[in-house]
């Protein structure tokens, strides 16, 4: 199976979060994501001004292990599987203390922290705000009856990692009661606040930027440690080099093929040293570099689309689990499946004025293999499959957009004209078809901008 959810990640930037869940009973999964990306004529974007490397750079992909699914309320239960995970990891590194049990130990407390606040997250979407808090505290609580033992039977070192583990999960319960709960919990996030500040869990204070600024910096440090076992280590290399080298050997042969013809003919006939050959060699020399620039454009950029930019290795430290391929290129309309171009569904006004000022149309192609094998040799988890990240920075998108408002004239209730501002704003739309195995849908996007900033993402299909 293979799903998409896209979001607003910052002002600039888009985020789209593609999972890739494999299939069991197939050891070599396989999927393909294409997204088609509708630019209106007037940002000026094409293949001269917003080139394929500048593209690349606007987009980051991050690949990471799904987190393994748990609903909050079993870790709420003492006896849950991520619990008792963590505390035989305990129990066999105060019995061993070797590395190799301190780095299961270690491993555990991420895995914990990373499920739950993947479990949080999910119950926040379909549970009542109380009784997902209730939920949290009790899994907060199950997971600080373990600290006794760690304090006695651990180093400081494994003792730091624990209390990361501790901190990480006060601070997103902290924020998710603010924010979804407030009054009705409040005894409860008070007496959550003065544990903090009993252990030394920062808490933000009204008047102190500086101290604000370091608990927001310290919280980013914390989510990459504990969520690092998921991600995994990406080696990127560029694609079809060796097919484009032969292409431009091919061009450069054409063009050689051309002035030695015309060279020999004009020889045959005027000889040697006459000035008909004279004329026909420069002749020849200087059509033979256009006619080897034109091939090399014929061989090197229409035939591109078939091969990808970049391949992407993916593993778990030196083990290789999997690969993704990916390519970008401009492309007209006539090459576009009927079913996006059905799904693009332009106005009828739309329609007419892409007429003389036509959309201009990205391809963005990505293509993943995934070893279930492989995958399923690491850690103690059942792992469904890897989630790749994609961000897209839109600024060059908006670098010849008109001011942000503009002036709108309208009589008030006083019947006295009056001027107001309204949003200039530009739509893109994202057409996405991802494929697994035998299925295949489709999902589109319309992203509202302004030069100010993305206002607002639409689920359109």
């Amino acid at each position: 199976m293979v799903d998409i959810v896209a979001k607003i990640h910052d002002k600039f930037s888009l985020e789209f979060k593609i999972g890739l869940r494999v299939n069991d009973k197939v050891d070599k999964n396989s999927f393909s994501v294409s997204m088609w990306i509708f630019v209106p004529d007037s940002l000026d974007l094409n293949s001269k001004t917003y080139k394929r490397d500048i593209f690349y750079r606007d987009l980051r992909s991050s690949v990471r292990l799904i987190t393994p699914v748990f609903k909050l309320e079993e870790l709420a239960d003492n006896s849950s599987a991520p619990l008792l995970s963590l505390k035989r990891s305990i129990n066999e590194h105060s019995l061993y203390g070797n590395l190799d049990s301190a780095e299961k130990f270690e491993y555990n407390v991420k895995m914990f922290s990373a499920i739950f606040k993947s479990s949080l997250r999910e119950s926040n979407k379909i549970g009542d705000p109380r009784k997902t808090a209730a939920d949290a505290f009790a899994a907060l609580k199950n997971y600080r009856l373990l600290e006794s033992v760690v304090r006695q039977k651990m180093r400081q070192e494994e003792r730091n990692y624990f209390s990361f583990g501790e901190e990480f999960m006060s601070n997103l319960l902290v924020d998710y009661v603010f924010r979804n709960v407030g009054a009705g919990l409040k005894s409860e996030l008070k007496e959550e606040l003065e544990y903090r500040e009993r252990v030394g869990f920062p808490n933000p204070e009204q008047e102190n930027k500086i101290k604000n600024r370091d608990i927001v910096f310290r919280r980013g440090i914390l989510k990459k440690y504990i969520e690092s076992d998921l991600f995994l280590n990406a080696k990127k290399k560029r694609e079809g080099i060796i097919a484009e080298q032969m292409y431009l050997s091919i061009a450069a042969g054409i063009s050689m093929i051309f002035a030695t013809a015309i060279a020999f003919s004009f020889q045959q006939r005027y000889g040697n040293f006459t000035m008909p050959f004279f004329v026909a060699l420069v002749v020849s020399y200087m059509l033979k570099d256009r006619i080897k620039e034109l091939f090399r454009y014929y061989f090197a950029h229409k035939h591109r689309s078939k091969y990808f930019d970049n391949k992407t290795t993916f593993g778990i430290g030196h083990n290789q689990i999997g690969w993704s391929r990916e390519g970008f290129d401009f492309i007209s309309q006539s090459n576009i499946p009927d079913q996006v171009l059905k799904i693009r569904s332009r106005s009828p006004l739309l329609e007419a004025d892409n007429k003389y000022t036509r959309e201009k149309i990205m391809l963005f192609r990505k293509s993943y293999m995934i070893d279930k094998p492989k995958t399923d040799a690491h850690g103690s988890y059942k792992i469904e499959g890897v989630n790749d990240i994609l961000r897209l920075n839109m600024n060059s998108f908006m670098y010849k957009m008109d001011n942000p408002e503009i002036s709108l004239f309208y009589i008030d209730k006083n019947d006295e004209v009056d001027k107001l501002m309204a949003n200039k704003v530009y739509y893109v739309n994202f057409i996405v078809r991802l494929r697994h195995e035998d299925e295949e849908y489709f999902k589109r996007y319309r992203v509202i901008l302004t030069r100010s900033g993305i206002l607002e993402i639409e689920d359109l299909y």
